[in-house]
């Protein structure tokens, strides 16, 4: 069972009790990212997420914050996404105090620098440099730019170059200014805890954060009359590629069957693209179909890397098996297996106290309420095999049909390839 209490500021509490656990995690959570960015600070959000780690007045450097859960050793880190950034702690029980105080400090107290913000640029722009040349991960940033084109949606989170690089105190200043605030911030616990000790020792140190009007996110558009292709050209061994369809947001009624049917086609080693892709053809040493739902947008993938000749036999097959899931039922067995594996993995997923903080703060703050794993699994429970082919008949369409590419293909090679022809179902 979690528990929910909101301070005087706003500011949300969600504790998570976990009998004799041997760890504690505190989250901190704010609602933003880039999806909040204008197009001159993209990637501000990624950028400050870095900056809370370079020192406060009580621990005045780099070393001083990390040395003080290394000391423990404890676990702790930081992520920026589309809609969130978060930080986290993660102790024995017995370092609780020293987690709080520790979270609480970078979080509240934070100096950003200006000479730390100069030094910081280098790591960020090595840190983009790396996905830049990992193509399994730079496909993806491809896939979503093909998506959404020029609007925040589109735009990677960690930024580009030259945006980066203009990046200085005053920017970060502002921009933590507009959009932190207690009322889009949530502090989860979870672990051996006592909810109403906890609620109390948060309220003493985050009781005080300042209550504000916070800038909103621009709505996405999305404006699809046709299938499109996007090609990277680059020198790789394999060719990579994200091939999919726009789906559905957080809050539609079929965001569990998408789930589902996202399980099915390529979720895992018995699915339908595991077999028929890597056992039966040899083209792929992985493949994944995968949905992903955001508060205004979503979709689903199958990304893969193959040998540069068989793009073209890859997609076809890929393509045949999201054509038969809008033809045929999904017979009982196969829709149950899917259920109990997404019962199952969200099960042992949250077996942590790390898991089950994002679980409870994610919901919060991008659902605005929170299903116990239970209400989940009843959601899950009630798709039925002709909820999955409805599914499958909506989105399954050319007009929703993307393919994002990194290989070796000069744009002049993509009328060969013929991929617009070929992107039907």
């Amino acid at each position: 069972m979690h528990k929910k209490t909101e301070l005087k500021n706003k500011l949300r509490v969600i504790t998570a009790p976990i009998k004799n656990a041997n760890s504690i995690t505190f989250l901190v959570l704010v609602g933003t990212g880039s999806k909040y960015e204008s197009k001159d600070v993209n990637g501000i959000s990624h950028f400050l997420e870095h900056m809370f780690f370079k020192g406060t007045q009580k621990r005045p450097s780099t070393l001083k914050i990390a040395e003080t859960l290394d000391m423990v050793g404890g676990e702790y880190n930081a992520f920026t996404s589309k809609e969130v950034t978060g930080f986290w702690a993660k102790v024995d029980k017995s370092h609780k105090d020293v987690a709080l105080d520790w979270i609480s400090d970078i979080f509240l107290n934070s100096k950003f620098e200006e000479k730390e913000i100069q030094r910081e640029k280098g790591v960020i722009i090595e840190e983009l440099n790396m996905y830049l040349d990992t193509p399994q991960i730079y496909v993806s940033e491809l896939w979503e730019k093909l998506l959404y084109g020029d609007q925040p949606a589109g735009w990677p989170v960690i930024g580009e170059k030259e945006i980066i690089i203009s990046f200085n105190r005053q920017k970060i200043i502002d921009y933590r200014e507009n959009h932190y605030s207690s009322s889009n911030t949530i502090v989860c616990v979870a672990g051996d805890i006592i909810s109403e000790e906890i609620e109390e020792k948060i309220k003493n140190v985050f009781g005080a954060m300042a209550e504000k009007k916070v800038g909103d996110k621009a709505k996405t558009e999305e404006f699809q009359k046709k299938p499109e292709v996007l090609i990277h050209n680059k020198k790789t061994d394999q060719t990579h590629f994200c091939l999919g369809v726009r789906g559905y947001n957080l809050f539609h009624p079929k965001r569990y069957a998408l789930a589902l049917l996202a399980i099915i086609l390529g979720g895992n080693m018995s699915s339908r693209l595991f077999i028929k892709v890597r056992e039966r053809n040899s083209l792929a040493y992985s493949i994944h179909t995968s949905a992903d739902s955001f508060t205004d947008t979503g979709y689903l993938v199958t990304q893969a890397g193959i040998d540069h000749k068989n793009l073209e036999k890859s997609v076809r097959l890929i393509l045949k098996e999201y054509k038969d899931l809008k033809e045929k039922e999904v017979s009982p067995k196969e829709l149950q297996k899917a259920k109990d594996y997404l019962k199952g993995t969200m099960s042992l997923s949250l077996d942590s106290s790390d898991a089950l903080s994002s679980f409870f703060a994610l919901q919060e703050s991008l659902e605005g309420k929170i299903l116990s794993v239970e209400e989940k699994f009843k959601k899950i429970d009630q798709v039925a095999s002709e909820d999955v082919k409805k599914t499958a008949e909506e989105i399954f369409l050319p007009e929703k049909l993307n393919l994002a590419v990194i290989g070796p293909i000069a744009q002049n090679e993509k009328k060969e390839l013929n991929l617009s022809n070929l992107l039907e179902i």
